[in-house]
């Protein structure tokens, strides 16, 4: 009997702890909601991110304001200075030791893939609005992440198709040689060849180069319609303002740039860019909407008078989504918030009407800018004028090209 008792104890006290943790799934953990914002701060991403990325979640949240629950927000950060490992070590420290919930931005693939990997089947989530690989919602899909603004497939094809309808048949390539400018030169080269279109060379250039000028000779050279920046931040910036000096785009030779952002026209200055074709998610100029949130961000400390750039608001986006299916749900765990996510379908503020995937993906339209010259620029960050608006449908990769096994 005695042995009986006690086997039946400890089948209840089995129960108990099954119902006890499964309440905890139910609840927000530590009763605090804590996001991270993981990006670079001090390097080539620092004016596209940087702590206006950090300023951005903090409106996300003030904005959420409980969510009507009373519900706690924190948001910290921390610097991955481009390198995979130094941002693999601040997620597991986040995961294991400081209850970060989630965490968002994470411009540079390398680090983003890495970050992928080890929130998968862990309780947080990753909100990747800035890490452009494309494999994301392909090869390594996971449950717990969602991925905002721009991808690999997004910049390549859909700023390939834009510009070769405007003629730009022949193309060379100045690329950053790790996965994201590789991501980008492939698959803007599989659609360009697939129509009618040549690539006639490319360079490849090493992360926070300084001297552009061999490969922009190179490219000069190749006598291409049109040369791709597969590069950005600081690299974009450093090579559009060494091939002006080139005189490359007043040779009749076209520059796009894959991924530029207001905050990097800004950083040349329009004598410069002029003239550039830039494929954005998110322009602070585009509606009401758009401009009542860029002059709040401008506001904000430190950012004396900045202008978003996507990426930042992308920030802001995903997290006030994040924030939002919390409240909904009652939970931070992953397992319970991604899947909420993935039933919004509406009208976002600064991206449009929005569509989250089963693969993880956002979709929202798209838009190739041009940038304008100095005489046409009305006022401080007037820089873009509307060349072509991509909708939704056409500017992402379909959902069953996706490679994702996850997806039902």
């Amino acid at each position: 009997m005695r042995g009986f008792g006690v086997g039946r104890f400890r089948i209840g006290l089995a129960l108990a702890l099954a119902c006890v943790a499964g309440s905890a799934r139910a609840e927000i953990s530590d009763n605090v909601v804590r996001v991270g914002v993981l990006n670079d701060i001090s390097g080539i991403f620092q004016d596209t991110n940087g702590m206006g990325s950090v300023e951005a979640a903090r409106m996300a949240a003030e904005d959420f304001n409980g969510g009507g629950k009373g519900i706690k927000v924190e948001i910290v950060y921390a610097d991955h200075q481009n390198k995979a490992d130094v941002g693999s070590a601040i997620a597991r420290k986040w995961l294991d030791v400081e209850g970060v919930d989630a965490i968002v931005d994470v411009p540079n693939s390398a680090v983003g893939l890495a970050i992928n990997t080890i929130l998968r089947d862990s309780r947080m989530t990753f909100l990747a609005s800035s890490t452009a690989s494309s494999d994301l919602t392909g090869k390594a899909c996971s449950p717990n992440t969602i991925q905002w603004v721009n991808d690999a497939w997004a910049t390549g094809n859909t700023t390939a198709a834009a510009m070769m309808q405007r003629g730009g048949k022949d193309w060379y390539f100045v690329t950053v040689d790790y996965a994201l400018g590789k991501g980008i030169e492939a698959e803007a080269t599989n659609y360009i060849e697939k129509h009618g279109g040549k690539v006639l060379g490319s360079s490849k250039h090493p992360l926070g180069t300084s001297d552009f000028a061999s490969f922009l000779l190179q490219a000069q050279s190749s006598k291409a319609k049109v040369i791709g920046l597969a590069n950005a931040g600081g690299d974009t910036i450093n090579a559009v303002k060494q091939a002006a000096e080139f005189g490359i785009q007043q040779g009749g030779q076209t520059m796009v740039a894959f991924l530029l952002f207001v905050n990097d026209v800004h950083g040349m200055g329009l004598k410069v860019a002029q003239g550039l074709q830039l494929l954005e998610a998110f322009y602070w100029d585009m509606n009401d909407d758009t401009r009542a949130f860029a002059k709040r961000f401008a506001a904000r400390p430190g950012m004396n008078g900045k202008m978003p750039s996507g990426n930042q608001a992308g920030v802001y986006a995903s997290t006030l989504a994040y924030l939002n299916a919390v409240a909904a749900t009652g939970s931070d765990d992953a397992k319970v918030v991604v899947p909420q996510m993935k039933t919004f379908k509406g009208k976002d503020k600064l991206f449009g009407e929005t569509t989250i995937r089963q693969d993880g993906r956002v979709v929202h339209p798209m838009y190739l800018f041009e940038v304008k010259k100095p005489e046409e620029s009305k006022y401080p960050y007037d820089y873009y004028k509307l060349i072509a608006t991509i909708p939704a449908d056409q500017a992402f990769r379909p959902l069953a090209d996706g490679g994702c096994s996850l997806v039902k």
